[in-house]
């Protein structure tokens, strides 16, 4: 078989199991609606703070205004997941992220946004954000047939890999054709979004019964805790992230260490995402059938070395290759922690379950990017990515002896 008819079988796989499958269809067009419009909204936004007040410390701003509502109300989102139907929870959230996007696009078109409104609607897009990613996680298992979660969620990481790749450049042509012009994009998609979760139809629906309470509210942080493959599987990713985050120093490798300017700079930012999408194309067509707590671990030491051999790198194409080897073991990670964690928790769980994750990923990649910062303040560029790079292969190796049973899983079930 030609290497032509590999790939052609693999798209033929995914296309399958969205065709027969229509609400994964609807879900994961749904959700990549919603992604496009937050990488647009990454560099809309981002420019316009920088181009109305020309403040570093404002366009910092951008990313704080986003976190805090979402580490305020991660718990009480994850209870409305579990509670209501998740659907619904999803679609409200989309309409209004859609009509937040609205006011930004004609405060922008007539001239009277001012920074103060558009930080509150960063706030406002912020706190959608927190109640739609622990129910539109959860959501996934409802959508796919019995047995099929593994591949659904590799397909859905490649087209989330799509979108971060491409959102961001569909932002900066949109913007350069007028500053409202990304927001009315924003607008579409998140209400496209939230038509198309209409048409979700699940087999059944499972909801909170208990009343609230302190003890429901925070019933995913004691599930996670009683379960030690979870908590391994939660935490790991917490320490990988937070120690491997070499990525936040690629402008200072583009400029100081390999000298190659802007475009060096963007050829790195991609080789993560493409070396992802390649891996989730192959995912989607065979699943880890064997050993899966082990392979986790291994795809975490490999990205920890990919992260080394990036920070000693000396040449633009070994750097390249380093950090797309890094994206592919990310993915591998991604998709089997993502899967076990969903199979080992009951459904009338998961939205807290997922809140949980969702604040362990977003606080992983807030703090990684700040200590990457300090340690290569306190250390030097290079020796902060080696430290984290082999700080993340040790943290792996720990966690295999403090996590004996999620070293032993055999297969996602």
């Amino acid at each position: 078989m030609t290497l032509a008819d590999q790939s052609a079988g693999v798209v033929t796989d995914g296309a399958r199991l969205l065709l027969r499958h229509p609400p994964y269809l609807y879900y994961i067009v749904s959700r990549s609606f919603s992604r496009f419009a937050s990488q647009i909204a990454a560099v809309a936004v981002g420019w316009q703070i920088y181009d109305l007040t020309g403040s570093a410390f404002q366009l910092g701003m951008v990313g704080l205004a986003q976190f805090v509502p979402m580490l305020a109300l991660v718990f009480v989102a994850g209870h409305i997941a579990d509670r209501y139907d998740r659907r619904r929870v999803v679609q409200i959230c989309q309409l209004l992220q859609g009509l937040t996007a609205i006011l930004l696009a004609w405060g922008t078109y007539a001239g009277w946004i001012t920074v103060p409104q558009i930080f509150v609607a960063l706030v406002l897009i912020g706190a959608a954000t927190a109640f739609e990613a622990p129910a539109g996680s959860a959501l996934l298992p409802g959508v796919v047939p019995e047995g099929h979660l593994q591949k659904a969620t590799a397909l859905s990481t490649g087209v989330f890999q799509v979108a971060m790749i491409c959102g961001p450049a569909l932002g900066g042509i949109a913007y350069a054709l007028s500053p409202s012009t990304p927001y009315v994009l924003m607008a579409a998609f998140w209400l496209i979004g939230g038509l198309l979760n209409s048409a979700i139809k699940l087999a059944r629906e499972v909801a909170v019964k208990d009343p609230p309470s302190l003890r429901t509210l925070f019933a995913g942080v004691g599930f996670v805790r009683s379960n030690p493959a979870i908590l391994g599987t939660i935490s790991l990713d917490l320490f990988a992230v937070l120690l491997g985050g070499a990525t936040a120093l690629l402008p200072i490798y583009a400029r100081d260490i390999l000298q190659t300017g802007p475009w060096g700079l963007g050829l790195m930012r991609a080789a993560p995402a493409v070396g992802a999408l390649l891996t989730t194309v192959v995912l989607t067509r065979y699943s880890i059938n064997r050993r899966v707590g082990m392979r986790m671990f291994q795809a975490v030491i490999i990205f920890g070395l990919a992260t080394a051999v990036f920070a000693v790198s000396q040449w633009l194409w070994l750097s390249v290759a380093a950090l797309a080897v890094l994206g592919a073991a990310d993915t591998v990670s991604v998709v089997i922690r993502f899967s076990l964690v969903q199979l080992a928790t009951p459904d009338d769980m998961r939205g807290r379950v997922g809140a949980v994750n969702y604040l362990f990923i977003n606080t992983s990649n807030q703090l990684g990017q700040f200590e990457s910062g300090v340690t290569a303040a306190l250390f030097g560029t290079v020796p902060a990515a080696l430290i984290g790079g082999l700080g993340t292969v040790a943290i792996a190796l720990l966690w295999m002896r403090l996590f004996p049973t999620l070293r032993n899983v055999e297969r996602l079930e």
